[in-house]
């Protein structure tokens, strides 16, 4: 339920608000992905897939960008195993938990969001251009938009977690 909740939430932020920002062509925050994120660590691969592709295509439906979205966040879906590995172990979990802050701690987050925004934002904006003529303005804004979209995201994470030890 609380997912349920989450992805609502998330994606209305996104499609009423968040999509309206898009300051000088460079900043433009993607908080729908906290999501894909959030959820937990036991999530089986296939579902994580059908998620993210259902997450992008309901931000594509409100943007009218059909499959950009669907595309990068299933891919950002299909890379969040291989990154959370990269960033610790399975021992270091807890049955149930999720990756997030509260539960894993700034320095295991941190690596975490920031690699999988990094990850979806490229994909995002190389599909979006598909072009290799504006090369370092596409990596400006994908630099420059996941910078937003993490601040975005530990405001969330702050905001909206129990106070519990996030070193």
């Amino acid at each position: 339920m609380k997912n349920i909740l989450r992805f609502l939430v998330l994606v209305i932020l996104q499609v009423f608000l968040l999509n309206k920002i898009n300051f000088l062509g460079f900043l433009n925050p993607y908080i729908y992905i906290l999501f894909i994120l959030l959820l937990p660590f036991e999530t089986p691969g296939w579902l994580l897939l059908l998620l993210g592709f259902v997450t992008g295509l309901v931000v594509d439906m409100f943007a009218n960008t059909p499959g950009l979205n669907a595309s990068a966040t299933v891919f950002l879906a299909a890379m969040r195993p291989v990154v959370i590995n990269l960033v610790g172990k399975k021992p270091d979990y807890d049955v149930g938990g999720q990756p997030s802050m509260r539960d894993m701690g700034f320095k295991w987050f941190f690596p975490y969001a920031f690699l999988l925004v990094l990850i979806h934002h490229f994909v995002l904006n190389i599909i979006d251009v598909f072009s290799f003529y504006e090369l370092w303005q596409t990596l400006m804004r994908v630099i420059f938009s996941s910078i937003f979209t993490l601040v975005f995201i530990f405001l969330a994470q702050y905001m909206f977690s129990k106070n519990k030890e996030r070193g």
